[in-house]
């Protein structure tokens, strides 16, 4: 049976307090210019990546991918878990000829850009190397078993595009809901062993730049896609439960640790569409405008842009949130994000069975 369209849409509101979570070249939180305003902006390459790491830390059934130029020293160690009795030296020379013969090209035992490579990957191709299989084979390896954040984020490969893996999911630029000031900490450090008592002043000193926001988050995953990228109808929903998981637990750690940053999102907004994927930053394109805070405010606006874009779109087949604030809205809430999620896995094994496996 034919499988159906299925987008898994993830909306997210979350408050920062003075931060510089992610910065450009000058050291400067990240904004852009949207509803001709200045808004703080969270770009998507960062809280990818904080997705991943969240993925490693939380995925322990799951096959999880490494992007890393040290390609041949992983393969390496692999080989070696396999034979002990090979050497280090040996299983490097082993695991760069596999790899070239894969079709990545490497130099002085390195790939010559970042490769992503999954761990069931990695495994294959540790015993392939070991059995002598020829170069179709080893390109099979890494077309077939895809980690899943190489299928959810994609994989490109400038010197063998046969390798490439295209993206299930897409994750938005996060922007303030508001316009927003940049602002600048003076800091300054003493030095503790200083017997210097003419010296008053600082043994550094300096500036760092933050901001505050509120932020709209988004990202969406073509779950039938997903689907045909893992061949595997539990480890898709497994996948999917873990990425919205991801998406509202992790948090991008620049200058974490001077701002302690740490919060979570007031409102997590989670939909199935049959029909296409729907990012509702246009509820913020006039900015919200406050003296008493953003939060309640932006998910108010979020909400009413949700029934709006039902003039274009057909309606959500599953729609759930969870919030932290008083607001209500038609849509259902859950309380609590364990709930949201036992409820988003229940829809999609029907739906996955409905289409066929």
């Amino acid at each position: 049976m034919k499988k159906s369209n299925l987008f898994l849409d993830v909306h997210a509101i979350q408050t920062l307090p003075p931060s510089n979570i992610n910065r450009d070249d000058t050291g400067s939180p990240k904004t852009a210019q949207y509803g001709g305003v200045r808004r703080a902006r969270v770009s998507s390459q960062a809280w990818k990546k904080a997705m991943r790491d969240y993925f490693k830390e939380n995925s322990e059934s799951l096959n999880v991918g490494v992007r890393t130029l040290n390609i041949v020293d992983y393969l390496a160690r692999k080989i070696r878990e396999i034979d002990s009795s090979i050497s280090y030296e040996e299983a490097m020379k082993l695991a760069e000829k596999t790899i070239n013969d894969a079709g990545v090209k490497t130099a002085n035992q390195k790939a010559k850009a970042l490769f992503f490579l999954g761990n069931t990957q990695a495994e294959r191709l540790a015993k392939a190397s070991l059995e002598k299989e020829d170069k179709k084979v080893l390109k099979d390896i890494l077309k077939e078993n895809p980690a899943i954040d190489i299928a959810l984020f994609g994989r490109m490969v400038a010197d063998d595009s046969n390798l490439n893996e295209e993206a299930s999911s897409q994750v938005a630029h996060a922007i303030s809901t508001h316009p927003i000031d940049q602002e600048f900490d003076f800091y300054t450090a003493i030095d503790d062993f200083s017997n210097d008592q003419s010296n008053v002043g600082a043994g550094m000193l300096g500036t760092i730049e933050f901001n505050s926001s509120t932020l709209y988050r988004y990202a969406n995953v073509a779950v039938h896609d997903l689907f045909k990228q893992l061949k595997d109808k539990k480890a898709t929903i497994n996948t999917l439960q873990l990425f919205v998981e991801a998406f509202v637990k992790s948090l991008p750690t620049g200058k974490v640790n001077t701002f302690a940053n740490q919060t979570l999102p007031q409102l997590v907004l989670v939909t199935l569409r049959e029909d296409r994927p729907v990012n509702l930053v246009s509820a913020f394109e006039k900015p919200v405008r406050s003296t008493d805070g953003y939060v309640e405010k932006s998910i108010e606006k979020l909400f009413d842009e949700y029934y709006k874009v039902e003039k274009f779109t057909q309606k959500p087949i599953f729609a759930s949130y969870v919030t932290t604030e008083n607001t209500k809205s038609d849509i259902k809430e859950e309380e609590s994000l364990t709930k949201l999620l036992e409820g988003l896995k229940t829809e999609i094994d029907e739906k996955l069975e409905e289409d066929g496996e």
